[in-house]
């Protein structure tokens, strides 16, 4: 299926998704990380979630990379340059929601993105090849080129993969894994 049409259809499906729907999968999301051999890492970049689009609450990941210690980076974009920072997430971080929503720092130690060792990626949609949808405008795979070779990508996602998506292209970073509430996709 082509990009266009899996956002259309993995955005209404979000959609019909409950508070408590999306807190149960998100619960259960965290609890299958626990499962993935990711925990020697130090540097690990998550996603704040944007509530108006019923992501996955990314809230429940911060405690369990916390209590293992972990260094906690997240991005604050600009969209006139189409790009990311990333910055070290303290507990004094002010976090304020951009004009499209997104929680983001408002300021903060910058981390480059060549430290990063495991970055949760969102997305809408996904195929068993690892293969991702995103809202289509790019970030995070600019994102993921400015990353080490060995970072590990791991996507976060409500919903079983798609069999496959049709218009892939060069500039599209696949997955290594991604956790879905019942099941870990290894690529």
């Amino acid at each position: 299926m082509l990009k266009e049409k899996l956002r259309a259809i993995y955005k209404a499906k979000r959609k019909k998704l409950t508070a408590d729907e999306i807190d149960q999968k998100s619960l259960d999301i965290s609890n299958q990380l626990l499962s993935l051999s990711i925990w020697e890492k130090r540097y690990f970049h998550i996603f704040l979630p944007i509530a108006k689009q019923k992501e996955i609450n990314t809230e429940y990941i911060l405690p369990v990379l916390k209590g293992k210690d972990k260094t906690i980076v997240i991005s604050k974009t600009s969209f006139k340059t189409k790009a990311m920072d990333h910055l070290l997430l303290a507990d004094d971080t002010l976090i304020k929601e951009n004009k499209m929503g997104i929680p983001e720092p408002v300021d903060g130690l910058e981390v480059p993105a060549s430290k990063l060792d495991v970055v949760f990626v969102p997305l809408l949609a996904f195929d068993k090849k690892g293969h991702r949808v995103g809202y289509g405008g790019g970030f995070y795979d600019r994102f993921l080129k400015s990353c080490k070779k060995d970072v590990l990508k791991i996507g976060l996602s409500f919903f079983l993969p798609e069999l496959e998506i049709e218009d892939i292209h060069s500039d599209d970073i696949p997955l290594d894994f991604c956790v879905t509430p019942g099941e870990v996709f290894r690529f």
